[in-house]
């Protein structure tokens, strides 16, 4: 029963995505969605890939491994949401024709600045596609007993197919879909876990005592607010995120963006939850299978069924939203800004489907052979905020920018996150992301002014 509702969600997925594909005309259909979608369209596809996609099972890991703490790290996502929603959506509309993070960038700091921000969203994007690629194997692998690679084939080469064809409509399509399957599975998994452990007061008399608070010494609180702040920082105005920023228009953007971020802060309790549950039912598991052991323990094989087809959207809700974000920014912000002539509409439109195709079988072939390079792409996670974000959010709120402060305020983050990270290894815990992000900040803001512009708008012409 089980592999029969996947497949049949599969097939659907697969089915949405492609029929959404249809009457995509140019780049601003393949990038933005032709900037078509409303409040419930931007609430939902922001919550599958970024609240779903990122936070679900690793949540569940670790507040089973040191409590709730964790999720009260993970809400500073939902402040970075809410902040977002007040202060960077709503200007969105100053940029109606900008399909990426270059498309801001270049105006205000110079195709120097686009060029820069599209390596390092390729990079980031490339990184963060190929640890869900892998974590797709795990989960066929897991619950239906399918070998690594054969699921990673079935799950990628569905994601690939219609992200290739229909770009970004075919992906927030089958986000909604996703989203709605993920809304019903999670909390499923809650509650049937709390009633198999016999309540909640059960959970509560069982877990330790440290699980169920926060800590209270100044290191630890230093460490807990420095992953609060990771988490505040580290994914916001990525290219997927700014993407999804500029597929409404006007108010629905900022509506939707608010709706996701406060739904993430239920979702991530739910989640964490789910950690303690598994705690109750068995200390000894690996922490890793904390949400799965609560599945199959807990529900009966038709809503585990249900509840697998929701672990699978979350990883395919994010895998092709990176997927769609690392072709574009391939595209638009690195190929385009090298050619000295400007395609035609329907050239730039074959080549972001190319990119999107080439980039998703590389994708897969590193995730089937070469684990090791996908922890290296990875530790570009650690470069988006402190070396795009400062100057990427100032351009947005119409603060003073220049390409001095730009270059100025990369090298500092950058500098920062190397020397706090890897020459003073962290002290107290605080992450270089942190501390890099902090450095642009002062450096961007401490350079002279002297020339420096307010917004600058995007004109596609």
């Amino acid at each position: 029963m089980q592999s029969g509702i996947i497949f049949i969600y599969l097939f659907l997925v697969l089915l949405i995505g492609l029929s959404a594909s249809r009457n995509i005309k140019g780049m601003q259909d393949y990038a933005v969605a032709g900037k078509s979608f409303g409040t419930l369209a931007i609430f939902a596809t922001l919550s599958a890939s970024f609240i779903g996609g990122g936070f679900s099972m690793g949540n569940a890991e670790k507040v089973f491994l040191v409590g709730i703490s964790n999720i009260v790290a993970l809400w500073g996502f939902s402040l970075k949401e809410i902040l977002v929603a007040r202060y960077i959506a709503p200007n969105m509309q100053y940029y109606p024709q900008a399909i990426s993070v270059g498309d801001i960038m270049e105006p205000a700091y110079g195709k120097e600045a686009r060029i820069f921000s599209g390596i390092f969203g390729f990079i980031l994007c490339a990184g963060i596609l190929g640890a869900q690629i892998g974590a797709i194997g795990y989960i066929f692998n897991l619950f239906l007993g399918l070998d690594r690679t054969y699921g990673i084939l079935l799950g990628m080469g569905i994601v690939i197919a219609y992200a290739t064809v229909g770009g970004m409509k075919a992906v927030i399509w089958t986000d909604i879909v996703q989203f709605v399957v993920l809304a019903l599975g999670i909390p499923l998994v809650l509650y049937f876990g709390i009633e198999h452990i016999g309540g909640w007061d059960a959970m509560i008399q069982s877990v330790p005592a440290n699980h169920l608070s926060l800590p209270t010494d100044k290191v630890a609180i230093i460490a807990l607010l420095s992953l609060f702040l990771t988490f505040l920082l580290g994914e916001t105005l990525v290219p997927p995120y700014l993407q999804r920023l500029l597929i409404g228009k006007d108010k629905k953007v900022a509506k939707g963006t608010l709706l996701s971020g406060l739904f993430s802060i239920p979702f991530f309790a739910a989640t964490g939850l789910i950690g303690l549950v598994a705690l109750t039912m068995n200390s000894t598991i690996n922490p890793n299978l904390a949400m799965p052991y609560v599945i199959q323990e807990s529900l009966s094989p038709f809503f585990q069924g249900v509840v697998i087809a929701a672990i699978v959207s979350i990883i395919m809700s994010s895998a092709d939203s990176f997927l769609n974000s690392a072709a574009i920014a391939f595209s638009n912000d690195l190929v385009k800004p090298l050619r000295k002539t400007v395609l035609e509409s329907h050239i730039e439109l074959k080549m972001a489907r190319y990119t999107t195709l080439l980039v998703g079988i590389l994708a897969v072939v590193f995730a089937l052979s070469i684990d090791s390079i996908l922890d290296i792409l990875i530790y570009s996670y650690n470069f988006w905020a402190p070396t795009v974000l400062v100057p990427l959010s100032a351009a947005l709120l119409g603060l003073k920018v220049s390409r001095l402060r730009f270059m100025c305020g990369a090298a500092a983050g950058i500098l920062g996150v190397l020397i706090w990270n890897f020459v003073l290894s962290s002290p107290l815990g605080i992450d270089g992301l942190v501390i890099g992000t902090l450095c642009n900040f002062i450096v961007f803001f401490s350079v002279d002014t002297k020339g420096a512009k307010k917004r600058v708008l995007y004109d596609k012409e």
